[in-house]
């Protein structure tokens, strides 16, 4: 099948299906079907945003979806004349020191192309280091770390920008706050990003808005210091291949002959899998899983890694393990409550982290008392909120600073019925034990029929 599509997207003789709502895998949850292939929404809405803001400027960071977003923004510019305004196309690149030669050397070829307006940043941008709990942060350029740095400076470095605080390194923003001094009024501002939903459910939820455009998103400053600061309220972010899964952006890559970042050969070739391929640092607490992959296929810039951030001895031996959350966990002492157990995790945490940590947990706690009266229980998330205990202590032991681990995404695991029968067993099993509401830390009296509180839909099921 060739290509039959308005315009001509495609390159001719491209199989037209590889694009159509992308691939299924079975792990994933199947997409609805659209009237055109993902390629061809993809331009659509990247017209619609380059037409309906005043300046734009792709969020690049050297990986597979952000290769997507220059590349389907690029076309676009030059195939749509009234568009041809933001040619050269800005581009902003945000380099995080510890990374691979191979992203550096990508960024380098993106920057010589005649259609792109490179803004090569090294600031020191505020990151999570999660191998620390007492340094829970590290600045990546940062002048006093110097002679730790992963990388020699790149000469296309831009060192400061206006607005951009150097010392002390508390007050330095973290990239998306960094953002706001890239948009200045009274123009409206497009930041063009990868973001696919397919990557976890907080990606999926960002455009999931009650809106027509639900890929376009303000930037919401109201409960950011910093970014109100520096954000004059005209900056948007925009999701254009949202609805792509990993396999479509491989597709693309190869049907078009997009330029890539030759890092991911390297990790194809050591046998890593297309959805654990990072190119990122592998200090936050998602990647912090991955950090093997950097001394096998990225070695050079490894030896420096190792040095870099307090605590990455531990990381590489430990981060798969308890000791940072992962895998099994361990267990309440007898004889202490869960607030109390949960309580000397967060204590871990540096002096001037602690209260977010804690602030985290009780939000979750709060939205959990809000939609329901019911005890949090130690293992069994609850059927309406997902939340346990469990879930609880994973976020006293990591940390969670950005916010990416949700105690709803426990639902996906069984439908409602599964988890009713799933919770009542527990719920009547602590009872027949005698648990009190303080060891579950419950504001009220625990109910004395486990089983009285399950909606009527379900009764049946449990018993």
């Amino acid at each position: 099948m060739t290509d039959t599509t308005p315009g001509g997207w495609l390159p001719e003789g491209a199989p037209l299906d590889v694009y159509k709502n992308g691939y299924q895998p079975k792990q994933n949850r199947p997409r609805l079907a659209a009237a055109a292939d993902v390629y061809t929404m993809a331009l659509e809405r990247m017209e619609y945003v380059l037409d309906t803001h005043d300046r734009a400027f792709v969020s690049f960071s050297g990986g597979k979806d952000s290769t997507a977003i220059l590349n389907v923004a690029l076309h676009v510019a030059h195939a749509v004349p009234a568009l041809r305004r933001h040619l050269p196309l800005r581009v902003v690149f945000f380099d995080e020191e510890a990374i691979p030669q191979e992203t550096e050397e990508y960024v380098r070829r993106v920057g010589q192309r005649d259609d792109v307006a490179l803004e090569w940043y090294c600031l020191p941008v505020q990151h999570r280091n999660a191998c620390s709990r007492r340094s829970p942060h590290w600045w990546p350029w940062a002048p006093e770390d110097k002679a730790k740095w992963c990388r020699p400076l790149p000469p296309e470095a831009r060192t400061t920008l206006p607005g951009f605080p150097l010392w002390p390194p508390e007050q330095r923003l973290s990239i998306p706050n960094t953002n706001g001094l890239l948009a200045p009024p009274p123009h409206t501002t497009a930041c063009l990003m990868g973001i696919r939903a397919q990557e976890s459910l907080i990606r999926a939820h960002a455009v999931r808005l009650r809106s027509v455009d639900n890929y376009i998103v303000k930037y919401d400053i109201s409960k950011n210091r910093q970014a109100a600061a520096v954000n004059h309220g005209n900056l948007w972010k925009a999701y254009p291949v949202y609805d792509w899964r990993t396999e479509d952006v491989w597709a693309a890559t190869r049907l078009h002959g997009w330029d890539y970042n030759k890092a991911y050969d390297l990790m194809e070739m050591a046998g890593i899998g297309p959805s654990g391929q990072r190119c990122s640092p592998a200090f936050g607490e998602e990647p912090l899983q991955k950090i093997h992959m950097y001394a096998q296929c990225f070695p050079d810039v490894w030896a420096r890694m190792a040095e870099r951030v307090p605590g990455i001895g531990a990381a590489y031996r430990y981060a798969r393990t308890e000791l940072y959350g992962y895998g099994g966990k361990p267990p309440k002492p007898p004889g202490q409550t869960w607030p109390e157990f949960i309580t000397h995790y967060v204590r871990k945490h540096g002096d001037h982290v602690q209260h977010k940590v804690a602030s985290r947990i009780a939000d979750v706690m709060a939205r959990h008392y809000r939609k329901t009266t019911h005890p949090i229980l130690p293992s069994a998330p609850h059927p309406d909120t997902g939340l346990n205990w469990s879930f609880l202590l994973t976020l006293a032991m990591r940390g969670d600073f950005k916010e990416r681990r949700q105690e709803s995404n426990q639902l996906m695991r069984a439908d409602t019925a599964d988890h009713w029968v799933t919770y009542t067993a527990e719920l009547a099993e602590l009872l027949a034990d005698g648990t009190t509401p303080a060891e579950l830390g419950h504001p009220r009296p625990l109910p004395t029929d486990a089983y009285a509180i399950v909606p009527d839909q379900y009764k049946d099921l449990t018993r």
